[in-house]
């Protein structure tokens, strides 16, 4: 049983349902002189219980059993969402009739009354629930994995892992501020080691660049920054790096906390601040 597969129309249902079982225990009919016994009286009132009220607790249990069952689940070759909407209807013309053939001596009770809105309304949803986009929606949402921080809201300065204070606000475009007294670029050549080893030619950095606050949603490798496979740091999600140029198509220079730049290749997904 899986409760996602309801639907806000499957939620009227159940608290239509509820409500009828509240007015089965409320007097039916009434007097000027007191109330009369409810519904669970049959001596009093025949068939209203079983043809409004059983009918209705029927309907209700067919039209949520169909969202358990597969599709090709039938009784007597009818789906069983069927056979509840046909009973649904058919508790809301027997309360429909209750109040219409209420004796003249008697006052209609607020049994009668609750009854035939909550019949109204399982029958109305039954018949019209997935035409209706408000109620053909999922009762209850998918849960959506929680995004690390600071994704989900704004760090103020000099709050917060990972960002460095006295810049702006998260959401504004920080400006260009120097290394944190980091390392020098390298020369090219200067990771050469041994014969035959030659370093990756690096790409030139975009003209129109503007440094930024970016974070990863995954870790992420920083290569060295001349382009070799060395792998210098690892960028950790939920803290904030500063991209100072962009190499490539999308390849970026990113500076840590503690000076150290590279290249981060894969750029997929990075939330900009």
């Amino acid at each position: 049983m899986n409760i996602r597969s309801l639907t806000r129309g499957d939620g009227v249902v159940i608290g239509a349902a509820v409500l009828l079982f509240i007015a089965s225990f409320l007097d039916f009919y009434s007097t000027t002189g007191g109330d009369l016994p409810s519904a669970w009286d049959t001596n009093a009132y025949f068939l209203a219980l079983p043809s409004v009220f059983l009918l209705g607790f029927i309907a209700t249990g067919l039209l949520i059993a169909g969202r358990f069952q597969p599709e090709s689940r039938k009784v007597l070759g009818i789906p069983l969402s069927a056979w509840g909407t046909v009973l649904a209807v058919s508790a809301a013309w027997s309360a429909l009739w209750a109040l219409i053939t209420c004796p003249s001596t008697l006052d209609l009770g607020a049994g009668a009354v609750i009854a035939f809105l909550a019949t109204l309304a399982l029958a109305g949803v039954a018949l019209f629930g997935a035409k209706v986009p408000a109620l053909a929606g999922a009762l209850v949402p998918e849960a959506r994995p929680a995004a690390p921080q600071p994704y989900g809201g704004q760090p103020q300065p000099g709050a917060g892992y990972g960002y460095p204070a006295g810049q702006q606000p998260y959401g504004s475009t920080p400006q260009p501020v120097p290394p944190y007294g980091g390392t020098p670029t390298p020369a090219p050549g200067q990771h050469d080691s041994g014969a035959g080893h030659q370093a990756a030619p690096t790409p030139a950095p975009a003209a129109d660049f503007s440094p930024f606050w970016f974070a990863v949603p995954v870790a992420r490798p920083l290569f060295a920054e001349d382009g070799s496979s060395a792998q210098i740091a690892e960028l950790a999600p939920g803290t904030w790096y500063l991209a100072v140029e962009q190499r490539g198509a999308a390849a970026l220079v990113a500076q840590t906390q503690d000076g150290r730049r590279g290249i981060l290749s894969d750029t997929s997904g990075i939330q900009r601040g």
